[in-house]
């Protein structure tokens, strides 16, 4: 397949996800998937982020909500237990930070040039509810 630029292809060209056949595609890690080069999977949309979500693992009680939400699969998941975010292609849209239940949340959304670090150690406290 040539390397096209998406304005370039043909309308009505099938673009498929792998390269040749995949059969467990479920149950194979995403890193370890055959992508083809016209998979968005295999670019990076990081420069498009001005905000980041940072996760906390001290919060998260592995829902998978922000896994099952995520519109680009962004959420990294193993073994049904949240571990991170891959930033090379989140965008930034924070749903993950929307559908979070945990209170304070798991994820919260920050500048995109924030330390991680920094954030965590100033992440909220849990909030009383009123009577």
């Amino acid at each position: 397949m040539e390397n096209n630029g998406w304005n370039e292809f043909e309308i009505g060209a099938m673009l498929r996800s792998f390269d040749g056949a995949v059969s467990d595609v479920a149950t194979t890690l995403q890193e370890d998937r055959p992508y083809s080069r016209s998979n968005s999977f295999t670019a990076s949309v990081a420069d498009w982020r001005i905000e980041k979500p940072v996760f906390n693992k001290d919060y998260c009680i592995d829902c998978q909500f922000c896994w099952i939400y995520c519109p680009d699969i962004s959420i990294i998941s193993r073994d049904k237990k949240m571990v991170g975010v891959d930033y090379d292609h989140c965008k930034g849209c924070a749903i993950c930070v929307e559908v979070c239940p945990t209170n304070p949340k798991s994820l919260l959304m920050f500048a995109e040039q924030e330390d991680e670090d920094k954030v965590l150690a100033e992440w909220p406290t849990k909030e009383k509810k009123e009577k």
